[in-house]
């Protein structure tokens, strides 16, 4: 066997070139036979039928291709040189695709696969698979059975190729043809369509156009009594200043009760345009797509309430806090989240003791508990009687029942990223992710309505409100709360003073935002446009709920503070 790394350049004959020399009747080494120079035999191989040198039997002996084969030293070999079988050339440029710079020499019978000298090595050795040097044995491939078989092989699949392909041809033929018929039906229904579509479009314009000409007339209305006021002050404070000044007493007595009386009354007209309200819209797709033309009289709703100017003025007084911490916690308690079930069961997670928590408000103790492996963090109620809770490190979903104060696992939602904020809204979803930043609207089963997903919008969205016409969501990182309509379409951003946390709209459409570096809780305007302080010197408020039944404000504090242990309420004037 040919030592590797050798190339056969020429090719020396071992049989006796004249009967009678005394050189030629003496064994040579056969692999060095074929290189030069020429060698005497120090042994023999019998798996390669060759002779060998002293270097090349204690190479044979090393190699991993040829340290199992059987070796006879000088006393025991045949005394006559075995014929020379002709060899390919050793010239290989085929690399491995495994590594590049080796190039490929060997076959690997068992794997049927082509290797280099280091997959021999690493892969293919001698005591797990037969492997063979290509140009040993690639000579006997010239004229074999083999080879014609392949090559009929070949042959045939050619045929079979040019066949599909005829086929094909024709298939494309009858495929045109159908895509021509369906081109003309699909024009013709799409006619007829845009003209029904054409007239619910004007309809809808129509409607949003008359809301918002309703909203300019009231706001003129305000705008024109805003302007009378200070004129109506002036004209008095003129009148007052000049009837003391000329020392008119009867007129000046007159006048100063005149103004005392103008200013009850403007001061309760003042108050009233302060509290003036526009009407908030936006347009919801009609889903009944496919009766459309039949049964839809619109091509959507504009469905909406009002949206406050300004925010009212509120006093906050804490009434009461509840103890969350419980016997079998292993942690400090940290709430992340809350959610009412009913006006007396509050679900709250402990991300820090793995844990779902049942509050009964009522008793002001915690009636049951759920630990896991994994930490929850926000929570959500479904139904009367089901939560959902996001598990960020399994990118779950988890779906529980509350029934006699136990809480059951129903299903797993698997998401795609890190989940944090959940909210659910009848029938749909709304969470957040950190990982990748984003939010999505979902399906309860999954399937993906709506994606927002750009940087400069969200980093780190970690908290969710919703109501019927608009979504808010709090970023950790970008120090905002921004509005989505259900399209996922902008509407509005608040740029907070500090980091925000948990948030929770009120029944109004004003939310109520966390700050935990600031010991505050701030209520914002539904349109995004102002803000003030609600509660303060509250200890890292990190969740937050609303009752508007009661007008009660549920908060946790942050894992770094004593107050963690507890869920402090906090009464708000109307």
């Amino acid at each position: 066997m040919a030592v590797p790394g050798k190339k056969a350049i020429k090719q020396f004959s071992s049989s006796t070139t004249s009967m009678g020399s005394d050189e030629d009747l003496k064994l040579y080494c056969q692999p060095c036979d074929r290189d030069g120079p020429r060698r005497s035999a120090h042994g023999y191989c019998k798996n390669c039928s060759e002779h060998l040198c002293e270097a090349c039997f204690t190479f044979h002996k090393r190699h991993t291709l040829s340290r199992h084969h059987t070796l006879l030293d000088k006393t025991n070999m045949p005394q006559t040189m075995s014929p020379v079988t002709p060899k390919q050339s050793d010239n290989f440029t085929k690399p491995c695709p495994k590594h590049n710079i080796e190039m490929i020499k060997f076959y690997c019978h068992d794997h049927k696969a082509q290797v280099c000298s280091v997959c021999v090595t690493l892969e293919h050795t001698a005591t797990s698979c037969k492997v063979n040097y290509i140009s040993d044995i690639s000579g006997r491939t010239i004229n074999s059975k083999e080879c014609q078989n392949i090559l009929k092989d070949l042959n045939d699949m050619a045929e079979r190729s040019s066949k599909t392909f005829q086929d094909l041809k024709k298939m494309s033929e009858v495929s045109n043809k159908f895509l021509a018929e369906a081109l003309t039906d699909i024009l013709k229904f799409r006619t007829k369509i845009n003209q029904r579509l054409d007239e619910m479009e004007r309809q809808v314009k129509d409607a949003a156009k008359a809301i918002q000409e309703d909203n300019s007339k009231n706001l003129k209305i305000v705008e024109t009594a805003c302007r009378d006021v200070p004129k109506s002050l002036k004209t008095c404070s003129d009148a007052i200043k000049q009837f003391n000044i000329s020392k008119e007493a009867n007129d000046l007595f007159m006048e100063l009760i005149h103004a005392e009386q103008m200013i009850k009354e403007l001061e309760k007209s003042v108050d009233k345009l302060s509290e003036f309200e526009v009407k908030e819209y936006n347009f919801e797709p009609n889903e009944v797509i496919s009766n459309l033309l039949e049964k839809e009289k619109s091509l959507g709703t504009l469905k909406g309430g009002t949206l406050s100017s300004a925010l009212r003025s509120r006093q906050s007084s804490q009434i009461d806090k509840i103890c969350i911490k419980t016997s079998k916690d292993r942690c400090d308690c940290w709430v992340t989240a809350m959610t009412f079930l009913t006006p007396d069961l509050l679900i709250i997670t402990d991300n820090l003791n793995c844990a779902i928590k049942i509050v009964d408000i009522s008793k002001k103790s915690v009636k049951a508990k759920k630990y896991f492996e994994i930490s929850p963090w926000d929570v959500t109620s479904v139904s009367e009687n089901e939560v959902a809770v996001t598990f960020p490190d399994n990118k779950t979903v988890e779906f529980f029942s509350v029934y006699r104060n136990n809480l059951k696992q129903k299903h797993t939602l698997n998401v795609d990223g890190k989940c944090y904020g959940i909210v659910c809204h009848r029938d749909k979803m709304v969470v957040s992710y950190c990982k990748p930043a984003k939010v999505q609207i979902l399906l309860s089963n999954g399937t993906v309505l709506q994606t927002i997903q750009n940087e400069n919008i969200f980093q780190i969205p970690e908290y969710i409100t919703t109501n019927d016409n608009c979504i808010y969501v709090s970023d950790f990182y970008m120090k905002t709360v921004t509005k989505l309509n259900w399209q996922c379409d902008v509407k509005g951003k608040y740029v907070c003073a500090d980091v925000p946390r948990g948030l929770i709209m009120s029944d109004d459409g004003t939310v109520f935002v966390c700050y935990c570096d600031s010991n505050i809780i701030e209520e914002i305007s539904g349109d995004c446009s102002k803000g003030q302080v609600v509660v303060k010197d509250i200890q890292n408020p990190q969740s937050v709920y609303w009752s508007a039944e009661t007008c009660t404000l549920y908060a946790s504090s942050s894992f770094l503070t004593k107050e963690r242990h507890f869920i402090k309420l906090f009464k708000l004037s109307k």
